[in-house]
Parts: C-alpha cells; structure tokens; sequence
C-alpha cells in the first residue's frame, strides 16, 4: 500500500503537516493509534504502508518516517470557552503579527490559500489556548462528516501555540495519540483548545480537545513536541 501526502497539507516549508500524516497513518490501523514521526514528511512522493503485527510502518524507501502502534489513554479536559468566547482568544493568536514560524501550515497558517485557519490564542487567564472551527465541505466524507484525517489535523497545531504561548517559535510534532468521541460535522460551530502539560528535558507535553457548540467533547489528544 502507498499514500503520497500533497502540497496542500503541508506544515513546515515543503514538509507534512504533522497531525495530518499522523491521521493519515491512523487510519490504515484499524486501532486507537500512537503514532511517532521520526523524519519529516516529503510531499508529493509515494510512501509505502507496511505492518508486521500490530506495528505499521510509513516509509520513504528505505527510510523511516512515521510508525504507529496501539495505545489508549485518559486525559483530563479542561472546561472550554463558549463559540463566541473561542473568537475572542483566537483575536490573540500570535501567529497573525508576521512572527509565526511556518506561514504557510495548512492548520494554523495565515498565509495557506486553502487552510484551516484554526488560530488558537490564549483564552484569558486560564490556560487555555483556543479557537472557533466550522469545517468546510471539502473535508467530510461525502455525508456531512468531518474524516479522521482532517481530525487529527485540527488537534495538531492548538497544542504547539499552547506551548510557545505568545512567542512563536519553530516546534515540531513528535508523537501523537488522538481520539475520537463524537462526530464532527460539516458547517457546524466547534471550539477547538490547546493546553500545556509540561516538560521533560526536550520534550514538551501538551493536550487538545475539539468541543461542538453544546460544549461536548467530540475529539481528544495527547503529543510531544520538540522546539527546534
């Protein structure tokens, strides 16, 4: 099996976005999946999908660059902001004042033609990092339902601005756990939050969750980050 990760999902220049090809991958499994990126994503270029048990391996011939594995785990959410509330914290985003590291990322980038836009800032005092997200279209399945991919995605970049809080900086996704809890639809209202969950040496921890309007959580993951 091959996949081959287009132009337009791009995070870093000329590389995937992370939360995007840990979607991608995800999806072959079949399972709840902990995926680990070992090597920037090349775009445009057929990767080969192998398994051997429960492990499943994308490469880029011979080299490695991403596997995933079962996992499962529990993460306490914090409450989230109302709709109206997540536009207001995401007027705080630090990536629309020309300082964001990678401009053109198809999740949080300002300048990506065809992007996500999901700006998460900080949420008042609480920690929170957030954002208001109505999906297009173009990212259901053909009924009105948001793919795993684009899931994944969307819970990518919220928990690295989380992170480097209101001094962007170029970080990148090392490992990433998502999961799903409840449908997300097509032109409907989500909030979208990031939060920091500390550090060990170089590895920074981080958690984000997308909630509907009703403030139901509808997605939920746990990464590592490493600033580089």
């Amino acid at each position: 099996m091959t996949i081959t990760i287009s132009k337009q999902f791009c995070g870093p220049p000329n590389t995937g976005n992370g939360g995007y090809v840990c979607g991608m991958l995800d999806r072959q499994t079949g399972f709840l999946s902990e995926v680990t990126l070992k090597k920037p994503t090349p775009l445009e270029k057929e990767l080969s999908i192998t398994q051997e048990g429960d492990r499943f391996e994308m490469k880029d011939g011979d080299q490695l660059i991403a596997y995933a594995q079962p996992a499962d785990f529990y993460l306490q959410v914090p409450e989230p902001p109302s709709f109206e509330e997540a536009g207001i914290a995401a007027k705080n985003y630090a990536g629309l004042d020309g300082r964001h590291a990678f401009p053109g990322c198809f999740v949080c980038g300002p300048d990506h033609e065809n992007g996500l836009y999901i700006f998460a800032g900080r949420h008042q005092n609480t920690g929170i990092y957030a954002s208001p997200w109505v999906p297009d279209d173009a990212l259901t399945d053909g009924k009105g339902e948001v793919q795993s991919e684009y899931i994944w995605a969307a819970l990518d970049c919220p928990g690295s601005f989380a992170i480097v809080k209101e001094e962007p900086q170029p970080i990148v996704l090392g490992r990433m756990t998502a999961k799903m809890l409840l449908p997300i639809q097509s032109k409907q209202k989500y909030m979208v939050i990031g939060w920091d969950l500390g550090r060990d040496g170089k590895k920074h921890f981080c958690g984000t969750a997308i909630f509907n309007e009703q403030k139901e959580l509808c997605a939920v993951s746990r990464a590592i980050w490493f600033k580089v």
